[in-house]
């Protein structure tokens, strides 16, 4: 939401300094100039990246309207699904947990934490991790290396997305340039034409510029570091349960896993402790 709301601030600014001095709108409307820009910005997409990191760049567009899914009542679901399933793994043993992790999406304990489910990585993660302690034989620190080689390879991959971005971003003002030099082109072939026609051909041009700017620097540029937020943001939702799968592969109980989850949570999106002791009394209802 509140990249939308930037937007409009963005260009109504833009718009409405530009109709203060008398400038019509009408005239940065030049589809030729935004086919060159855009195009030229797409084709870049294609050839720097694999088609499967293209899919994740234009993915990317929507999670930046979506949002951080690590958010404190999320985090809270998150420890009533921990709490609920090493509660379940006490009472039953470990090897009862086997169908609710091969399958979550129709697991009895995980299927009801919906925002859990939706992160699909985190669900990998969290099942992969309990396989791991099902089968024994690792010791904590061996399955806290395992974790993060998980957690710093899904960083990588987030990061080559906001690389791709960010090199579009920085070339968005050379592409400008780009389109300037066409539409100059086309005035030097227009040059007699008469003053008038030349002028239009020239701010035509200019638009170019103009445009390759905006989107860089006003667009594109602070979309790409909200990115960069949220995949941080959404990193602290995997080391929270990363601490809480540690703390349960160490002999902890469950009440003790989930503090140490809680701990790990970053202080603006943290729970009290009353409100994490309030949530897993509630798990399971």
């Amino acid at each position: 939401m509140l990249i939308i709301i930037g937007l409009i601030v963005v260009f109504g600014a833009m718009l409405g300094g530009f109709m203060m001095v008398g400038g019509n709108p009408l005239s940065l409307l030049h589809a030729n100039e935004f086919v060159v820009i855009f195009g030229i910005a797409g084709g870049t997409i294609l050839i720097a990246n694999p088609m499967y990191l293209v899919t994740r760049v234009f993915a990317s567009f929507g999670l930046m309207l979506k949002g951080s899914s690590a958010k404190k009542d999320n985090y809270l679901e998150m420890m009533q699904m921990v709490y609920e399933i090493f509660q379940y793994a006490k009472r039953e043993g470990l090897i009862a947990l086997e169908p609710h992790i091969e399958s979550p999406e129709t697991s009895s304990i995980l299927s009801k934490y919906q925002s859990f489910i939706d992160n699909h990585h985190a669900v990998e993660f969290f099942c992969d991790t309990l396989k791991v302690i099902l089968s024994g034989g690792i010791p904590a620190h061996d399955l806290e290396d395992l974790m993060d080689m998980d957690l710093e390879g899904h960083h990588e991959e987030e990061h080559l997305v906001v690389k791709a971005l960010h090199t579009v971003s920085d070339a968005l003002p050379g592409i400008g340039i780009i389109a300037a030099v066409l539409g100059i082109i086309i005035t030097m072939g227009a040059i007699n034409e008469g003053a008038e026609a030349i002028g239009h051909k020239v701010a035509s041009a200019l638009v170019g510029t103009f445009m390759g700017i905006l989107f860089s620097y006003g667009v594109l540029g602070p979309m790409v570091n909200s990115l960069e937020t949220i995949n941080s943001t959404n990193g602290k939702y995997l080391l929270a349960l990363k601490a809480a799968l540690l703390s349960f592969a160490k002999g902890a109980p469950a009440p003790v896993a989930v503090e140490f989850a809680r701990r790990a949570i970053d202080p603006y999106h943290r729970p009290t402790f009353a409100e994490s002791e309030e949530a897993v009394k509630s798990a399971g209802k």
